[in-house]
């Protein structure tokens, strides 16, 4: 029996975007369905959603009805979809911490993506992977405060990141500037909604998808590469 064949999947993506969640969970789903064929080594890119977001965020609702310019009867039935989305993919978007919940909240993610940046350079990918899977459950299900520093520090620090490591990459100007760069790449290759996911760095699958579509869609890539490296 062969090896897996490896793929290369990198993951533009903002940890307050419930699609990137959803994808990434009917993105495991579909690595699950290909075990002993395709392995993939996941990477987390960024892309924010609000870069001019000032610190102190902006609540959701108020923050999509002035972006989309919906009604609140009409978000109320997107955030259920959505929720049918999640369960569906094994993710969660409802709040589980105790308590009446607080307001959702909509952040400006620069900190958070600078942290992703750390975790990929010096601690590698499964890391970065728990971070990001971290941060997202911060966001979605305790609706945690991404531009307090102490909060992401902490965050950090429970993914295995060293945590004087961590503060010194908030403030690093270099590791912003290479952020920035990635998140101009993205719109280089026309990204201009996420997720979206690029395959051995030319292959890209745009959005959410169903399983099977990411089953189809990586079992073409693997082949692409095997004729190309025949």
């Amino acid at each position: 029996m062969s090896a897996p064949h490896k793929l290369t999947i990198d993951i533009y993506s903002d940890v307050v975007c419930p699609w990137c969640l959803i994808g990434y969970g009917q993105l495991t789903k579909a690595l699950d369905e290909l075990e002993g064929e395709i392995e993939a080594q996941v990477r987390w890119r960024p892309f924010e959603l609000n870069p001019d977001m000032p610190k102190e965020g902006e609540e959701q609702e108020a923050h999509l009805q002035r972006k989309y310019g919906r009604s609140a009867e009409e978000g109320a039935a997107v955030r259920g979809k959505m929720r049918e989305f999640a369960d569906s993919a094994g993710v969660s978007l409802s709040y589980k911490g105790e308590g009446d919940p607080p307001p959702a909240m909509m952040w400006n993610t620069r900190d958070c993506h600078k942290l992703l940046g750390l975790a990929l350079e010096q601690m590698g990918p499964e890391v970065q992977t728990r971070l990001k899977l971290a941060l997202f459950e911060a966001h979605f299900n305790h609706r945690k405060d991404l531009c307090d520093r102490d909060v992401l520090l902490g965050i950090a620090g429970d993914a295995g990141l060293h945590r004087e490591a961590a503060k010194a990459a908030l403030d690093d100007a270099d590791l912003e500037a290479r952020v920035l760069a990635e998140e101009q790449q993205a719109w280089d290759l026309n990204i201009s909604g996420v997720p979206a996911m690029i395959v051995e760095g030319k292959f890209m699958i745009p959005g959410a998808q169903a399983p099977d579509v990411y089953v189809n869609a990586l079992r073409r890539v693997a082949d692409k590469t095997r004729a190309t490296a025949g």
